[in-house]
């Protein structure tokens, strides 16, 4: 299974003096878009995601059909697929893609330990 670049998504209370702390420890938005109440920053191959507001918790996020500097690569499982796989194996999603379409989409999941999941695919 494919899960595609992984990197974590914080959720915090000030993207501000987040961003601000996390470039003190040598990471940058290394001239990426950012949204407003968003930025993903990179430290050599290490990806962090700053979310004010956006979501409840802290989770491990995963884009299927991308490397860790956000390009796309050419051989890369589906969403729905991995879906139907994680599905099959017994994995319960608190979101689904819906299997009608194509290209980007996304599904949640929780692990055993109630950390969430997200899997988001861009193409």
């Amino acid at each position: 299974m494919k899960l595609g670049a992984f990197s974590i998504s914080l959720t915090v209370k000030d993207l501000t003096a987040s961003k601000a702390f996390y470039e003190k420890l040598g990471f940058s938005d290394e001239g990426r878009p950012c949204g407003e109440n968003w930025t993903i920053l990179k430290n050599g191959e290490t990806v962090i995601g700053l979310f004010e507001g956006m979501f409840p918790k802290n989770m491990l996020t995963f884009n299927p059909g991308w490397n860790q500097n956000a390009e796309a690569v050419g051989d890369f499982d589906d969403i729905r697929a991995l879906q139907k796989t994680l599905k099959a194996s017994g994995v319960s999603l608190d979101t689904e893609a819906d299997e009608a379409t194509t290209g980007p989409a996304s599904i949640m999941l929780t692990d055993p330990d109630g950390n969430p999941i997200l899997i988001d695919q861009h193409v």
